[in-house]
């Protein structure tokens, strides 16, 4: 009978043991995709989606071509136990509201859609993060509306002022800014689908959502972008005496962290040359050897870390 009741005892004990939070800690978390919150922004009505976790101050995160809010998957899971994380999808995108017109992309409109997103969160300003066309509309944010942004974080991105340059006088970035230029031509989306566009994921889970996400898409209003912002080869002007140059764009006022995967082909390094005269507070610069364009996945661990870091020491 003792053997019995010991019996009973152990297996009870294990039972508790496998039922008690210790025991849960071995069971494998959730992916962020399951846990997050979704919820619309209405930006002079087109409907702006974005995906949100954690609590505490704000950070907008805005991703690029082709792309959407998923991409930032390991910084929002790294930053939210102290931030309220949340990753925009850019209109056109995903669950996004998609107006036609090539005049519905241009550079105003996205910078508000991010003040609209912000407003939606019940606060007046944030920390902005932006990849690729989210950096494009970042760096403009800070730009155009300094008041809305805490800090700014840039990935694979140069500042416009560098882009610009780069194209007009260096062969190779033009050169490598081809696929950009074949973008602007009329009809060029024709030649898209989701599975071609989710091409460069190398995670097999993810790239199941991103086709997902892609088939809501809008491919027309993708290229939209190129069409009503990118640098066009042919706009230098054909009159005997040029145009006075365009005034300087105004000095960016918050701390900036940069980073660039330098493998980086379609956005050449040489564009970042003189980012700290365009700066008016500390610049910091992170490059990344071996990582490409999408650095924010080829090299999401250094850049969710520093992330971090860099943040913690000026966001209270």
């Amino acid at each position: 009978m003792k053997k019995i009741n010991l019996l009973c005892a152990t297996l009870l004990v294990s039972i508790l043991v496998a039922a008690s939070p210790a025991g849960a800690k071995n069971t494998p978390p959730r992916d962020l995709w399951d846990r997050v919150e979704h919820h619309d922004a209405d930006s002079n009505g087109v409907k702006i989606h974005y995906a949100a976790i954690g609590k505490g101050p704000l950070i907008v995160m805005i991703h690029g071509f082709p792309d959407f809010w998923y991409t930032w998957r390991k910084q929002m899971e790294a930053l939210s136990g102290r931030y309220r994380v949340v990753a925009v999808d850019q209109r056109g995108y995903d669950l996004s509201g998609r107006p036609t017109g090539i005049e519905q992309y241009a550079m105003p409109l996205l910078v508000n859609d991010i003040g609209a997103v912000i407003r939606a969160e019940g606060r007046s300003n944030a920390v902005i993060v932006g990849h690729d066309w989210g950096g494009a509309v970042a760096w403009t944010l800070a730009m155009t509306h300094p008041e809305w942004i805490q800090a700014l974080v840039i990935l694979n991105l140069p500042h416009p002022s560098g882009i610009q340059r780069e194209i007009k006088n260096n062969p190779q970035q033009r050169k490598n800014s081809e696929y950009a230029f074949n973008f602007q031509k009329p009809g060029a989306e024709k030649t898209l689908s989701a599975e071609k566009l989710a091409g460069w994921v190398k995670d097999d889970a993810a790239r199941v959502h991103y086709i997902e996400a892609f088939n809501r898409s809008d491919f027309e209003a993708m290229l939209n972008y190129y069409r009503a912002n990118y640098p066009r080869p042919d706009q230098e002007p054909a009159a005997a005496t040029p145009a006075p140059p365009a005034p300087p764009l105004p000095k960016v006022t918050v701390p900036v962290l940069e980073f660039h995967g330098l493998d980086d082909q379609a956005l050449l390094p040489g564009a970042l040359s003189g980012t700290w005269d365009l700066v008016g507070k500390d610049f910091t610069l992170v490059t990344i050897p071996g990582a490409g364009h999408f650095v924010q996945q080829d090299a999401s661990d250094l850049v969710s870390t520093t992330m971090s870091d860099w943040l913690a020491r000026r966001i209270h």
